[in-house]
């Protein structure tokens, strides 16, 4: 597949499906060219209206990027699996479909715990990797979320509230950041508009980061065997992923730096968006 422009951004970008040999048609956009695509894997119960454009267009800028919905998130078909390793299996399916021989993987959150079994699982298919609010599987302390955290963004409504007290930091300034990118998500598109996430989405994605979460120590040398330079970026303030996590990777993978942004939270990437876009070129450029 041809890296390809898009005019007007992220926003007008279009939505496009495809077929994959395991039979899902997955759901996808696509802006900014370059020789290796930046593949982005997106957080619990995000679908490609998750994405803050901002972010998007600033990484398009000097690269091909391509967001998608994996199995049975949004405007995908089929079910969404209850594990990490059947939705890197099913990401992998996607890419193949795409015929692409080399990727950059950003993975976001839970999509970042994807991101790391598709390195480990398909090495050859990945060029760098950059893990936006990320663990490694196995850490203790990570078998679900505080219940409190869970309360606010797993609940059948999810809240303009409790989104904005888990991705953005208490400070004022956080969260009107928030609020800004807030508007850019839910409200700037208002037509062609990707599918929601359905319960059962919810549900399968909560399953498998409990499943990953659970402490063992033993496989935490697993992601000791990524000999890929990898990016590690938190928010200072995440009560979702905290970040001593972003330390805990960067100590167990070989090529790995890792990057805390001030006064911010689980969406740091978004708050941060011109930085953490720039960041991440020089990273994918190096």
């Amino acid at each position: 597949m041809n890296a390809s422009a898009t005019v007007g951004g992220y926003l007008a970008s279009e939505n496009k499906l495809l077929d994959a040999a395991n039979g899902v048609s997955y759901a996808y956009r696509d802006l900014g060219s370059s020789d290796v695509p930046l593949v982005l894997f997106q957080h619990f119960r995000g679908n490609l209206e998750n994405w803050d454009p901002t972010l998007i267009d600033a990484l398009a800028q000097n690269r091909h990027v391509v967001t998608f919905d994996n199995t049975g998130v949004g405007g995908s078909t089929g079910m969404t699996p209850h594990t990490i390793a059947e939705m890197a299996r099913d990401a992998i399916e996607f890419l193949d479909a795409l015929e692409l021989g080399e990727v950059n993987l950003l993975g976001f959150s839970i999509g970042s715990f994807v991101a790391q079994e598709i390195t480990l699982t398909r090495p050859d298919l990945v060029r760098r990797v950059v893990l936006a609010s990320s663990a490694p599987q196995g850490a203790a302390g990570m078998h679900g979320w505080a219940k409190d955290v869970i309360d606010r963004v797993g609940q059948r409504q999810a809240s303009p509230e409790g989104y904005l007290s888990v991705f953005y930091a208490p400070s004022t300034a956080s969260q009107e950041a928030g609020k800004a990118s807030a508007q850019r998500i839910f409200g700037a598109r208002t037509a062609d508009r990707d599918t929601e996430t359905t319960w059962q989405t919810r549900q399968a994605q909560y399953d498998a980061v409990c499943s990953w979460g659970i402490p063992n120590h033993a496989l935490l040398e697993r992601v000791g065997a990524i000999e890929h330079p990898v990016f590690i970026a938190n928010g200072d303030s995440d009560p979702m992923i905290l970040p001593r996590y972003s330390h805990l990777l960067a100590g167990l993978i070989p090529q790995s730096k890792v990057k805390i942004y001030p006064d911010s939270a689980h969406g740091f990437l978004f708050q941060h968006a011109a930085e953490f876009a720039a960041d991440v070129e020089s990273f994918l450029s190096e």
